[in-house]
């Protein structure tokens, strides 16, 4: 088949409420399953897949730009283990956009951008792929191949999109089950939720591993949390979303107390100020250490706390809830 021409993804970046950790195979091996509740939200990383002007290289543009002959020199890791996964040798050009900073903030960006490069290359290929294929194949790349920390709930929030209650099992194997709210409670639970840059990027590896290398003795935490992840489910679907947000701290109260980089005194004074300003709860996203802070806010609330944050120097970012997942956006010919 002929590859002359243009393919765009898009594939949505994700927000956790509860539970982020149990998705880390060191523990749901053994106390499995884990559980998370997540969200996609409307930003995305976006790639862009063309025929290569020159037939025997490669080129690849993201933070940096790569011209080579083969995969294997290739740097990008998942770059270089997605093509060879798919069989494609050369004459391929491979371009990337985040809307948000590319690494370091929490919300799962490294695993999104896989997931739509993933998709852009089967659909260039000609190929039609299900979303939990897409997701699979993610995970196998970025966990099994590449044995990069982590668990498996961003690569599957990048590709089904919408509020999901993950179940991941003894096997490996996982359960996405969509959160069944009714429509007014997804506005009030859109409406309620604040996202706010730290304005500090950190790498989630250090912590990813210290997390998986602590499951042992954090074996009760990491259960509570689990615990509290059906919890948020069972709240959303009854559009209680003060519940939600009580929920959301408790985590948070939790996970904190894993590791003592996961916060410190810049982060607990922002959230503590966030709590007095009217926030029912909250919590950093990812890994911890700096990102993204979600909040849980009344409507009532919501300009005192962002005022608050702004003093404190965490900018707003506005979003909604994506319920698409990773999607082809464009095919077209290139022009000649």
């Amino acid at each position: 088949m002929a590859r002359d021409r243009m393919i765009i993804t898009q594939a949505p970046l994700r927000a956790t409420t509860a539970g982020g950790g149990t998705d880390l195979p060191s523990f749901y091996r053994k106390y499995g399953p884990g559980a998370v509740v997540n969200f996609a939200i409307t930003k995305y990383v976006t790639i862009f897949v063309s025929q290569n002007f020159f037939p025997d290289t490669i080129r690849v543009s993201y933070s940096k730009t790569e011209i080579v002959k083969s995969i294997d020199e290739i740097e990008h890791p998942t770059v270089r283990e997605a093509l060879r996964l798919l069989g494609i040798e050369g004459g391929v050009e491979i371009l990337s956009h985040s809307d948000i900073p590319a690494q370091g903030t929490g919300l799962g960006s490294s695993s999104t951008f896989l997931v739509a490069l993933l998709h852009a290359l089967h659909a260039w290929k000609g190929e039609s792929v299900s979303q939990d294929e897409i997701a699979g194949e993610a995970v196998k790349i970025a966990r099994w191949i590449l044995k990069e920390p982590g668990g498996q709930q961003d690569e599957y929030a990048a590709a089904r999109g919408g509020i999901n209650l993950m179940e991941f099992n003894k096997d490996d194997s996982v359960v996405v089950k969509p959160v069944i709210m009714d429509s007014e409670s997804r506005r009030r639970f859109e409406d309620q939720l604040m996202l706010l840059y730290t304005g500090r990027q950190r790498s989630s590896a250090p912590l990813l591993k210290a997390q998986e290398d602590s499951v042992e003795r954090n074996a009760e935490t990491y259960l509570k949390m689990r615990d509290l992840a059906y919890d948020v489910g069972k709240a959303l679907s009854c559009g209680d979303i003060k519940e939600v947000g009580m929920a959301m701290h408790r985590n948070w109260e939790l996970k904190r107390s894993l590791e003592k980089r996961i916060s410190d005194s810049s982060i607990d004074r922002a959230y503590g100020i966030a709590l007095k300003s009217g926030a029912i709860g909250g919590k950093l996203i990812g890994a911890g250490g700096g990102g993204f802070l979600l909040l849980v806010v009344p409507e009532k609330s919501r300009a005192r706390v962002k005022a608050a944050m702004g003093r404190e120097g965490l900018a707003e970012q506005r979003f909604a809830i994506d319920y698409y997942g990773s999607r082809v956006i464009f095919v077209g010919q290139q022009k000649v």
